[in-house]
């Protein structure tokens, strides 16, 4: 499995095909706004949404961006993930 970077969203890919992603918009500012993470079924239950989180939290590091999270699943990895709270834009 591999990510693939695309303006705006994280793909994961699974020998090619597109199996998750994660989204954002952005505020205007230095804000990554996570719209939506999303795990094709037959994928879920390997913890396959957490490293899309993951991959948005290196991303925005490396492009010195927060992250806002509004997704119900990046919120809670966030709430859970103490190494993730210097790009939480609170």
């Amino acid at each position: 499995m591999e990510f693939k970077e695309e303006t705006s969203r994280i793909v994961l890919l699974d020998e090619g095909k597109e199996i998750g992603e994660i989204t954002w918009s952005t505020d205007g500012g230095d804000g990554l706004i996570v719209e939506h993470t999303g795990v094709d079924g037959t994928y879920r239950g390997q913890g396959l949404a957490g490293k899309l989180v993951a991959e948005v939290v290196a991303y925005a590091r490396r492009n010195d961006k927060k992250i806002i999270p509004v997704c119900s699943y990046a919120k809670k990895e966030f709430e859970r993930t103490p190494d993730y709270e210097d790009v939480w834009k609170k």
